[in-house]
């Protein structure tokens, strides 16, 4: 929790112009008069747009596809041409409606679209198609894992649907700046939550959790570097306990789990250090400067009415019916939370494991085609949470592309599971199937890495390790039973690696008494 300790008796005069509300300036005067620690939390909401993974745009048959040279993915009705109509594209509407359904909402029997008034120079016709006062879908939540491991549902405000506009090139040698406009006119759902969100922790769980939705739905890639995620996120600090809402910034588009909790760490601090010299917080949109990790201003906070938003001529109120709404429900995949479960149901994984392998669709998806493969699903789960996820991430991959199949790692496994090699030769395995792209079955022919179990030929083995440690056998037997480890080592060591560690263990503990 965020503190502020107010000392000085001479700030009463400053309450009014600070906290005009009544209710706020009784709390203040208190723990003016007291001299005690009066302390604030933060309130956060944020607002996520989406980028939809259409193959055309909106309102026109352009191509949405990222990557291509400036200016090729338009026409003169994402242009803004005079005399072109918008048409729009259903695949739009049923990807909203989707996440609806997959956050609880309610969707509107009737939407209308509105054109959103403003000026910008990559926004062709001076006006944003947008939704304002009729949106698709109002209502629902996003359940978060807190801060602390607790569950809790952050509400949200509403889904509407809406165009790209398009993007600024800065040229860093000359003051001039270029204009891409093949992304104006690219769909977007734009998602905001209620201010329900009191950490930057629980920020960045909240975003995280709604981007694994729309992943698992496929209606978003949700790839913040090229711009499909970004995040507007808005904060104010007040007393806890009261339910006045302070003045807000906004920090815009801000497009990194990492730089969004960075932001709002030092936004709410800055806040604070502003009632702490007895200013006001202005309300104004910020940007974030990653490279001097601060907030900086950037212009005074909008209004609505500021953007003079009316509905589209272009644009007829969209109606969708109960039957439209139950065709798309049908279509909805297992989500995040009802996977989680079924994993800790079905395989009986710790909630921890559970959590990390339904984190994405294509994680989860890798675990279950591997337990498909072979019966052990924590054998499995450990594994794919281990060595594949620690190669993936330190290589900047994603698990779509593993160097190592769901098939090859199953076969690797069952070596384990039925004795063949040890955890640490398939280890060994699989580094050389990530190198060679060989099965694991070949790898250990071709390297000589079975298992030995035959106890006579590891009695042998142990009793010359013993023989060699006189002395450790020595400080055993009077009671240093730790140095069992050191014995077993010992043992695989000889063998390299190749030793069963069960059969090991129990010819030494017959040995050594």
């Amino acid at each position: 929790m965020l503190a502020l300790r107010v000392v000085s008796k001479n700030t009463q005069s400053r309450l009014q112009s600070l906290f005009p509300i009544s209710e706020i300036i009784y709390k203040f005067h208190y723990a003016i008069q007291k001299d005690i620690r009066m302390e604030f939390e933060p309130v956060i909401g944020l607002e996520v747009h989406a980028q939809l993974k259409t193959r055309t745009k909106i309102f026109c048959g352009c191509d949405t596809a990222f990557g291509a040279p400036p200016n090729t993915h338009v026409c003169p009705v994402c242009l803004g041409m005079p005399g072109v109509l918008p048409v729009l594209n259903r695949t739009v509407v049923e990807y909203a409606m989707k996440m609806a359904l997959a956050t609880h909402c309610t969707i509107a029997g009737k939407s209308r679209f509105a054109r959103k008034n403003y000026f910008y120079p990559d926004l062709p016709k001076g006006y944003q198609i947008s939704q304002y006062e009729l949106p698709i879908a109002e209502g629902g939540y996003v359940e978060i894992n807190a801060d602390g491991g607790n569950s809790r549902k952050i509400g949200l405000t509403r889904i509407h649907m809406e165009e790209d506009a398009g993007k600024l090139i800065h040229d860093p040698d000359r003051p001039n700046s270029l204009v891409d406009l093949n992304r104006t006119g690219v769909p977007l759902i734009e998602i905001v939550s209620e201010p329900d969100i009191r950490s930057p922790g629980e920020a960045g769980a909240y975003l995280r959790r709604l981007r694994a939705i729309l992943r698992y739905l496929d209606i978003s890639d949700g790839n913040m570097e090229e711009g499909s995620f970004r995040c507007d996120a808005n904060v104010s600090i007040r007393p806890v306990g009261s339910d006045i809402l302070g003045t807000r910034a906004e920090i815009k588009n801000i497009n990194s789990f990492k730089f969004v909790e960075s932001a709002l760490f030092y936004e709410i601090k800055r806040q604070i250090a502003v009632l702490e010299g007895g200013g006001a917080v202005v309300q104004e949109t910020r940007l974030w400067d990653s490279n001097r990790q601060r907030t900086v201003s950037m212009r005074g906070k909008e209004e609505a009415h500021d953007y003079r938003y009316f509905p589209d001529p272009d644009l007829v109120p969209l109606v969708i019916d109960n039957t439209w709404i139950e065709a798309v429900r049908r279509t909805l995949p297992e989500l995040p939370q009802a996977r989680k479960a079924r994993f800790v149901s079905e395989f009986s994984l710790p909630e921890h494991d559970a959590e990390v392998l339904t984190s994405a669709r294509e994680l989860a998806d890798y675990y279950e085609a591997c337990v498909r493969r072979i019966n052990a699903p924590k054998l499995v789960s450990n594994w794919v949470m281990g060595p594949l996820l620690a190669l993936i991430n330190a290589e900047g991959k994603s698990i779509a592309h593993a160097p190592v199949s769901p098939d090859r790692m199953a076969e690797l496994l069952v070596l384990v599971e039925n004795g063949t090699i040890s955890g640490k030769i398939a280890k060994i395995v699989f580094d050389e199937m990530v190198n060679t792209g060989e099965k694991p079955e070949a790898i250990v022919a071709r390297q000589g890495l079975v298992q030995v179990t035959d106890e006579a030929a590891l009695e042998a083995v142990v009793e010359r390790v013993l023989a060699a440690c006189p002395s450790e056998v020595k400080s055993y037997r009077s009671g240093k039973t730790k140095l069992m480890g050191f014995f077993v080592g010992q043992v695989m060591q000889e063998t390299r690696g190749k030793a069963n560690p069960q059969v090991v263990n129990t010819l030494l503990k017959n040995k050594l008494g």
